[in-house]
């Protein structure tokens, strides 16, 4: 099939970055099926949460994010005991906002702490074995003082005042023919 080099390109990044993934997963099951099956004593450190999600960035430029406890590293997994939930960052330049949506199953709001900047939002939160942290790059810069956030139903959103117009790409209309 004949494509343009363009999507040519983003096509391969996106090729590339599922074969990372692919092998990322692939060394995960060798390392859980590598683990002894049967021990004296069975200790479950659990739970394990692990996942990521790809967007295509503004460069069109796939963008993988990782969240949860787990991580795939040389040495096999690493485990920790503070999760990283799942976060994405959408700016509304029309409104002049950016809101940070994250994922935080299982806490109060009470528990729930937010430190903005003008680049980056640092979400905590604590309760009982649930142990959020993450630390949030803006794509944008942002008003901290004008940080608001809710929290409903397990997601939290914190909305910012874009500091600067953000211009949006300019497109161009394709005749198709």
């Amino acid at each position: 099939m004949w494509r343009p080099k363009r999507f040519s390109r983003i096509f391969d990044e996106i090729e590339r970055a599922f074969e990372e993934i692919d092998e990322m997963i692939d060394r995960m099951f060798r390392t859980f099926t590598k683990m002894p099956r049967e021990t004296a004593e069975v200790t479950v450190e659990g739970p394990y949460f692990y996942g990521f999600s790809i967007t295509i960035g503004p460069d069109g430029r796939p963008i993988i994010q990782e969240f949860g406890n787990v991580r795939p590293s040389r040495w096999g997994i690493e485990r920790s005991d503070v999760r990283r939930p799942y976060v994405e960052t959408h700016v509304d330049s029309k409104a002049g906002v950016l809101k940070v949506v994250a994922e935080l199953p299982g806490v109060d709001k009470e528990s729930i702490k937010v430190n903005a900047s003008e680049d980056v939002v640092t979400i905590r939160a604590e309760q009982g074995d649930r142990k959020y942290y993450a630390d949030v790059k803006l794509p944008a810069k942002v008003d901290p003082t004008s940080a608001k956030a809710s929290y409903r139903n397990g997601v939290l959103e914190v909305t910012l005042k874009l500091k600067e117009k953000v211009e949006e790409e300019k497109g161009y209309e394709v005749k198709v023919e």
